[in-house]
This record gives C-alpha cells, structure tokens and sequence, in this order.
C-alpha cells in the first residue's frame, strides 16, 4: 500500500488510509486495462477519432433548431426550414453511424483486451507454488476469473463507452454554449460546482459500499464452493440444518451489504436530478428575462434549454455508471494484486539444463516448516543411489509427505539443499524437473474427459499405443478394458464414477506415461483401497520400481517389506534407515509398528 504524504499528517490514520486505497484502485484499473488494451491501439485510436466526431456533431441539433426559430420560423420561409430540416435528418442519421462505428471498435478491441486477460490471469494460476494454492480458497480464485473479469466487462463494454461519449459531449456542448451566448452560459452552469461537490462526496461512500458488497460476495462464494465439494459429509452427518444456517449468516450480510450500495446510488442519482432540474429551472427564467431584456433571442433560449439538458444528460449518466465503475476499480485491484504475486518456487536467473537423469538424490542437512515454530523437517540427510526403491514409513504428521514433495519442488527447503546427480535441484527448470520427477498423490485427480484424456494429460505426443502401454504397466488396463467404451469412457468431474482404486490406478498409469523414465514418488498409492486393488497395485510397483530410483510413502507395511530400504520417520527425523529384515532384526520402532499392524492394533 503506498504511503501517506507527509503534508497530509494531519489526517486520520483511516483517512490517510482511504486515500491510498482510491489511488491504489484507480492505478490498478489503469494499468491493467493499458497492458489489456496496448495491442489493440490501432482499433481504439479508430474509436476515439470517431468518438469525437459523434461529441462534435451531438452539439449541431440544437444549434440547428435556434437557426429554425429565428430565422426561417421567424421569417416565415418554408423553403429555407425544409433545408434545415434536411441537414438535421442528415445529421442524426450520421450520429447514428458514427456511434455504431465506434462502438464496434471499442468492443472490438475490448473483448479481445478481456480474452487475453482472462487468458493470462488463468496461466499465472498454473504458474502458481504450491502454498499459494493451498492457502488460497478455490472460490476466490474462481472469482477473479470469472466476476472480476465481468465487472471489467461491465466497463468496457459499456461504461467506458459513456464515460468517454458523454465526457466529450460535455466539453463540447460547454464550449459552444460560452461561445453562442456566455451570459446563458452561465446560468446553465452554474449548478455544475455543486455536481462536482456533490459526486466528491458520494464518491468514497460508494467505493467503501461496493468494496463492502464485493467483499461479503466472495465470502459467499468461497462458502458455498467449500460446502458444495463437501455436500455429502454434511448430509452424512445431519448437518443440514447448521450448514443452512451458516449459509443464512452469509447471505444477510450479503443482504445489508447490497442494500447499502443501492443507498448510496439511489440517493446520489436522486441528488443529480434535483439539480438538473434546479439548472433548467435558471435557464428558464434568467434567458426568459434576456429575452425580454433583448440579449437573447427566443431561438437562442430554446436551444439552450436543449444544451442545458445535453449538459446534464452526460453528467447524470456518467453518475448511473459510478456504481459500476467503483465495482470495476475493486476487481482491478483484486486481480492486478493476483497478477504480481510471484510464485515462491520459480526458476532460476541461469538455470541448468536437465538431460537424461540416473536417478542419484542426496539431501543435505534439510530443515523445512509451515510456520516459523513449527518445525516439519529437522536436518534430515540421506542419499539415495540411482534405481533404489526407498519406503518411507512412520506415524500421521513425521514429515514423510513434506519430504516428498520437496524433491517434486511443490516447497523450497528453508535451509540445507536436495540434489539431483550432484546438483541442487533449484538450479534447473521447474518444468524440467517436474517432467523428471513423477508423482501420485494419495487422492489422485480425475479432470472430466475420456480415460485416455486423463493419462495423456493434454500430451498429444503420446500415441494411443503409449497410453494403453501405461495402463497396461500399472494394471490399469484390467479395468479400462471392463467399463464401456475402453479408453473412451467418459470420466466424471473428479472422478466420481470411478473407485478410489481405480483413480489410483489411473494416477500410476499416468505417471508412467508422462514420465516413462526418472524418479517416481508415490504418496501413500495404497492408503484407502481394497486388498485385490492393492494386489493389482502392488504387482504394477514391482515391475515399475526395478528401473528407477523411487520413494514410496506407506501406512501399510506389507506393501514396502520388498523395498531396498525402508525410512523410517518420527517428529520430522529419520530414526531408522534399512532393509526390512534389519529393521525387523534391530526390534525398534519399524518393528513395533509391524507388530501392531500384525495384531490389526493401530500405530498411528
């Protein structure tokens, strides 16, 4: 947030405050719809030229009538009003052109901006680190590419269109009235200080609503995207009742919230039409006495009253857009804050290129934590040599995920490094690394499309042999061949017509194809499946675990006992490193956990 003036230290924290977030806003929307619009400018300098042209034109009707009435009315020659008449009709019908003309354009060169926008905001999301996206709800990040994105298309696509006609129109109908008569000038604008007045203090009432009403919207989308993917733990548990109330909670302030906004709107476009009425009223009696005093004609008083109502007619519009420009200025601002946010895992400044691997990981005095005082993992070192399968195995919370994933570089170590065949694995591409190292995670994802789709993952280098080569690795070609249409069935949004086993072996067959070679890290793969899925499972493990180096987190014991060595991990340090049968043979705490698990006794 930009700081305070020093000359301005006389204010209120929370004035000095407010002056920052308008700036903040008004420079958000600024730079964003510039970067949006800038390869657009050939389009918007063809608007703008025609914008002008309508401005200068929407000031001839009236000039044309005081014409009419003081000459040819005046005179009673017919012959010289049809001509007027004629270039009045002429000039309504170019009015209308011209404005269609620009509008095209603008809209042109504004869903374009908007499609790109929407487009770029959507890939720094994939960019994104891992902690950005687990802290940061769905709801929300579906909000900025959706509302947001709206309420710019709110302006672009009509707000910015009357700010820029109506302000043009505004100066020019001023200046021609200055320049036809000042002293009417004068009396039909002299309500205009109190408009300016009157808008500076609605303003920040506005804003402060419409960011109160986006606010209270964004927690009602985040709630109901929490409690639709959670419906059915709250129907399991008869939480229906609580669930709708909380919702209830949401909505009321959701509820106050709009009700404020309207308001301040209602009133503020109230407020402008009193004063346009009190600004005709001015015109109608001073240019009635000009008349009667004879520094005005009976022409030039109409055309006035016309310019009088042209005047306010911009300056009450662009106050019916207010409400949607404060909008606009809110969502700028949420989406210009998501756009530079940078990633905390990113490549860096010179990195090394990553051929072929042979698999060798070290790590090296590794301390890593969520929190500052809450230490995950406590100088862990280890090595690992190219083609071991290594089982990681120890209670809920020993930091055998957090381990994982920070060689998949989902986290940066806090301190100490990790190295991939001597070298720090922050010194290569992120996507180089990733296509290095594969993962399947406990709750493997399901994206909506064929089964083929899912274990091609958008890689359309892959042949269909490639694909049906992985499911067949990973035993998951057992059950694609059983459902209809093969390859071709058609997945549910996260999978929901699928079983867990299936989903994971979906997940391995994935892994396999994408990343046919390199590290695999399987992250508790048999955790929640049934013992024939975990035969299946197992059987694909052996074979696919012979040719790489590996890392396998496991609750359950009988699926790592064949593992080259098996970790075993409490409180963010390895306290046991060997083979099963050491392990067994040391009668520690591998050995009391395979004890429990024999007796069916939880050791967790």
């Amino acid at each position: 947030m930009s700081q305070v003036d020093p000359k301005q230290k006389a204010q209120t924290p929370e004035a000095g405050a407010k002056i920052s977030e308008v700036a903040s806003q008004d420079s958000a929307l600024f730079q964003l719809l510039a970067s949006s619009l800038g390869p657009y400018k050939k389009w918007l300098f063809a608007a703008l030229v025609l914008m002008v042209a309508v401005s200068g034109l929407n000031a001839v009707p009236p000039y044309l009538l005081q014409q009419a009435i003081d000459g040819p009315i005046a005179q009673g020659n017919v012959s010289a009003l049809w001509r007027i008449t004629a270039i009045y009709g002429a000039t309504a019908m170019a009015i209308f052109l011209l404005t269609f003309a620009f509008t095209y354009f603008l809209q042109q060169a504004g869903q374009r901006a908007l499609a790109d926008l929407r487009t770029r905001v959507f890939s720094h999301i994939l960019h994104q680190d891992h902690a950005f996206l687990t802290n940061t709800p769905t709801g929300e990040l579906v909000a900025r590419l959706t509302n947001d994105i709206d309420q710019l298309n709110a302006v672009l696509s009509r707000s910015i269109v009357i700010v820029l006609v109506e302000g043009v129109t505004l100066i020019v109908i001023v200046t021609v009235m200055v320049a036809v008569n000042w002293r009417l000038a004068l009396l039909s604008l002299a309500v205009l200080p109190l408009v300016y007045f009157v808008t500076r203090y609605f303003r920040a009432r506005i804003r402060e609503s419409s960011s109160g009403e986006r606010s209270a919207q964004a927690r009602i989308s985040s709630f109901l995207n929490e409690q639709v993917h959670g419906m059915t733990v709250v129907q399991l548990f008869n939480r229906e009742d609580e669930s709708e109330q909380e919702f209830e909670g949401y909505n009321r302030s959701y509820r106050a919230a709009l009700i404020n906004l309207r308001w301040h709107s209602a009133l503020f476009l109230s407020v402008q039409e009193i004063l346009s009425a009190v600004g005709l009223g001015l015109i109608l009696y001073g240019g009635g006495q000009g008349v009667l005093a004879g520094w005005a004609t009976l022409g030039t008083l109409v055309a006035f009253i016309q310019y009088t109502e042209r005047a306010f007619q911009p300056v009450l519009r662009l106050s019916q857009e207010y409400n949607t420009v404060q909008i606009a200025l809110g969502a700028a601002e949420r989406i210009f804050a998501l756009l530079n946010t940078q990633p905390a895992v990113a490549d860096p400044a010179e990195p090394l290129p990553l051929g072929k691997v042979a698999g060798n990981i070290e790590f090296e005095d590794v301390h890593f934590w969520y929190l500052p005082d809450e230490p995950v993992l406590r100088g862990i070192s280890l090595t690992i040599p190219p083609g071991q399968s290594v089982a990681v195995v120890g209670p809920t919370g020993a930091g055998k995920s957090s381990l994982v994933s920070l060689l998949a570089r989902q986290y940066d170590p806090r301190q100490g490094e990790i190295r991939l065949d001597g070298v720090d694995i922050r010194r290569f591409p992120v996507r180089d690394l990733r296509r290095t190292v594969a993962v399947v995670p406990q709750d493997p994802v399901c994206l909506s499309g064929s089964i083929a789709f899912n274990i091609r993952l958008y890689r359309e280098d892959l042949t269909d042999e490639d694909v049906r080569r992985a499911a067949e690795f990973s035993n998951a070609a057992r059950f694609i061949e059983e459902l209809p249409g093969g390859y071709d069935y058609e997945v549910m949004p996260n999978g929901e017509n699928l079983s867990q086993g299936q989903r994971q072996l979906l997940a391995l067959a994935r892994a396999l194809a994408l990343n046919p070679s390199g590290v695999l890290i399987l992250d508790e793969a048999t955790s929640s499946i049934d013992t024939a899925t975990e035969a299946l499972i197992q059987e694909a493990l052996e074979r696919v675990l012979r040719s790489r180096t590996s890392l396998v987190i496991a609750h359950r014991l009988s699926t790592v006992r064949n593992a080259d060595r098996i970790l075993v991990m409490e409180r963010g340090r390895v306290i046991e490193d060997g083979s099963h049968l050491e392990l067994l043979g040391r009668d520690g705490h591998y050995a009391r956990l395979h004890g429990h698990q024999l007796m069916g006794v939880p050791s967790v």
